[in-house]
């Protein structure tokens, strides 16, 4: 039972994983722009909602409605004002981001100092579905799971069925002739960025939930979000969220068998998939 428990707890930390990884798929799906501040991002909602908290008295749950909206928006802004004006310049892109994480890392630590900060999520972070003498399974983690399945398919049905998303994939396709039809690509971009930003928001409000953070934080979480990102497929939605949950079961497992391998055997998973399938395990071949 104890490896069934590795595999249910490294499952429930892979939808954390998936959370992180939804903006990161999207952006670099729709942009070709992999975002290199995205997880320093997330951090800095997790700082906004402890504020909330600490001056307001606002929980993480309702800080959420405060803060995904405003990171929403500073994505546009990030997007319109900034990073477009980079897409076209080769390594720019990677360049300005990474600019933007060393930026947000320093600010974080001169506002915050570096003392790890949590927030209180209340009762039901303490709380588990006792499914077996052996295997418990604890409501926070669980519905950081059900959050993540929840997000990545509403932005897999929005991307299916709406006009933005045939807009955004349109552009994805083709960028040349989504703007012989009149499609925008400019503010496309900055809501695209809009959403990677409002979901990197959940995102880290749920980690500071369950776990402390700090204001360097962000780069290990980039990592498994790029990770699961590759592990599920570029361009599939659906893909990252399999992707997270592999990448956490590896994880999981590779803790059970020695406390110190998890993060290895994550790593090592995610070479195995790029050496056996460099698509994703959801990914499209490309066309020959």
């Amino acid at each position: 039972m104890v490896w069934v428990n590795a595999v249910v707890q490294g499952a429930l930390v892979g939808g954390l994983y998936a959370l992180f990884a939804a903006g990161l798929s999207l952006v670099f799906g729709v942009m070709r722009l992999v975002n290199l501040a995205h997880g320093d991002l997330a951090i800095l909602a997790a700082y906004l909602a402890v504020l909330l908290a600490d001056h307001e008295g606002l929980s993480p749950w309702l800080s959420l409605l405060v803060v995904v909206p405003a990171m929403a928006a500073a994505g546009f802004v990030l997007q319109f004002a900034v990073l477009n004006f980079t897409l076209d310049s080769g390594l720019a892109p990677l360049l300005a981001t990474f600019g933007l994480a060393v930026i947000v890392q320093n600010a974080l630590q001169e506002g915050f100092t570096a003392n790890v900060r949590g927030l209180n999520a209340g009762s039901i972070a303490t709380r588990s579905i006792r499914v077996t003498n052996e295997i418990s399974i604890g409501w926070l983690p669980l519905l950081t799971l059900v959050a993540a399945f929840v997000l990545l398919g509403g932005l897999q049905l929005g991307l299916q069925h709406s006009s933005l998303g045939r807009a955004l994939r349109a552009t994805s396709d083709d960028q040349r002739a989504a703007q012989l039809v009149g499609i925008d690509n400019r503010r496309l971009y900055g809501i695209a960025m809009a959403i990677s930003l409002g979901t990197a928001a959940v995102a880290g409000i749920f980690l500071g939930m369950r776990t402390t953070f700090d204001p360097y934080a962000g780069p290990v979480r980039l990592i498994f979000a790029f990770e699961a990102v590759i592990i599920g497929g570029l361009g599939s939605l659906w893909g990252t969220l399999l992707g997270g949950i592999v990448l956490g079961v590896a994880q999981g497992v590779g803790d059970q068998v020695n406390p110190g391998w998890g993060v290895l055997a994550g790593h090592l998973v995610f070479l195995a998939v790029l050496l056996v399938r460099p698509t994703g395990l959801l990914g499209k071949a490309a066309p020959a």
